[in-house]
């Protein structure tokens, strides 16, 4: 056992430690529940309520075009990222958390309010862009102020373990999402869910910023950055730094993270889109067993950001990638039964190789760099393995469908993305245990 796991094994976590877990994993979760009801009612109504003339005349184009909004404000997470990093690298993690947390959860509400295409006509898709641009642009600063958070207070032997915490925001947040959908759909009839149900999960937001916001208000500020102030080590421009010394660093964690996104994006997505329409089968039941996959989602990212505190953060990852890659053809034989059962064992085993190449990631890219450009490091990184992996995956997907009228193709399209992130955490060196600290890198 290495020094740095003993010293973990001896470690209980203070009352302080808690309280960032939880600023982390709260803001995190609601900034996820925010995108996931998006993905969801995207996949379900959304399309015939702003896409109205296109959904009559083409239904397969619109569900594309509809898949498409979600792939719109991923391409300006890396705005997002560039600006919160720079102002987290300056002033500091916990403000931009806080800034972040309140600009999503405003954008959600507003989507809530929005007239559809049947009241206002073209203006209805073009406000929703706009919001989902405000989405992307404060979702792409959030993640990496709050695995910062959670990776700069853990003591060294715990850093994967309490990285997790903001990673199973992404489940916490499915969980949240489709458990709401669920019990609307279960509760109104379907006219009524169209008519003004599914306003209702984005008016929800409003309280959960609240809660998150008074947690995250709580929290104290990262360790690391106030050590950074108390040595005026702050970086004067960051971004110039970042890139003159750091670029091969902000590519690998573009890349490690592609495959990882990409799959994740078909649970988030395309399956509830693929399983309603293409297999016929009954929306209930389908949400129903996406949130029972979501715990195993859940579950399996805090083993691996455990795991990788002991067997190190590339063989974690590179453990959850082979799984992915081993089960994407075998899945599709089994959703592609329409039995329900058989529907919630793809996904729920999928979700194992999912956690495993996700819970790593907070610890890995906190180690990859240097503290002073460390916000806009793995910020800017995560930002652009998501547009190369989940911003276009579940349009892409429903495009091969189209094409080739066989689910394997999108299973193949996935093999290869994990493939590529495969060799890209090959290819980086093992971070387990790297100093933190200002002057130690």
């Amino acid at each position: 056992m290495t020094s740095f796991t003993a010293n973990a094994a001896e470690h209980r976590t203070s009352r302080e430690e808690r309280r960032v877990l939880a600023g982390t994993l709260v803001g995190t979760t609601i900034e996820w529940y925010d995108f996931f009801i998006f993905a969801q009612l995207t996949a379900t109504v959304l399309g015939a309520l702003f896409l109205t003339p296109l959904r009559e005349s083409n239904p397969g184009l619109a569900q594309v075009l509809a898949f498409s909004l979600i792939g719109i404000s991923f391409l300006f997470r890396p705005l997002g990222a560039i600006v919160a990093g720079h102002l987290g690298d300056r002033i500091g993690r916990k403000s931009v958390l806080v800034f972040t947390l309140i600009l999503m959860g405003a954008a959600t509400a507003l989507i809530g309010l929005l007239p559809t295409y049947a009241s206002i006509g073209v203006w209805a898709p073009v406000l929703l862009i706009l919001l989902r641009i405000v989405q992307g642009f404060s979702a792409g600063g959030e993640w990496g102020g709050a695995a910062l958070m959670s990776v700069e207070h853990a003591p060294v032997g715990k850093r994967g373990l309490f990285g997790a915490y903001p990673q199973i925001g992404v489940p916490i947040g499915m969980i949240l999402a489709t458990g709401t959908l669920l019990l609307l759909r279960s509760a109104i009839p379907e006219d009524q869910f169209l008519e003004w149900g599914w306003r209702v999960p984005f008016l929800l937001s409003v309280v959960l910023i609240v809660v998150g916001y008074l947690i995250r208000r709580a929290v104290s500020e990262s360790p690391v950055f106030k050590e950074m102030l108390a040595r005026k080590g702050e970086s004067k421009a960051p971004l110039r730094q970042l890139f003159r010394k750091n670029t091969r660093e902000v590519l690998l964690a573009a890349v490690i993270f592609i495959g990882n996104n990409a799959a994740g994006y078909l649970v988030i997505a395309f399956f509830i889109s693929y399983a309603t329409t293409a297999l016929e089968m009954p929306v209930v039941p389908v949400l129903l067993a996406t949130t029972l996959a979501s715990f195993g989602w859940l579950i399996f990212t805090m083993v691996g950001g455990w795991l990788s505190d002991r067997i190190g953060r590339v063989r974690t990852f590179q453990l959850g990638y082979a799984l992915v890659f081993v089960w994407m053809l075998p899945m599709f034989l089994l959703v592609d039964t329409a039995n329900i059962f058989l529907y919630g064992l793809g996904l729920f085993v999928l979700t194992i190789g999912l956690g495993l190449s996700y819970g790593p990631m907070s610890a890995m890219y906190a180690e990859m760099f240097p503290a002073n450009v460390r916000y806009s490091g793995i910020s800017i990184g995560y930002a652009l393995g998501a547009i190369l992996g989940g911003a276009f995956a579940a349009m892409v997907a429903q495009l091969l469908l189209e094409t080739y009228k066989w689910s394997g193709a999108v299973a193949i399209y996935i093999m290869i993305l994990c493939a590529i992130s495969f060799v890209g955490v090959t290819l980086a060196r093992e971070t387990r245990g790297a100093p933190l600290g200002v002057s130690q890198h």
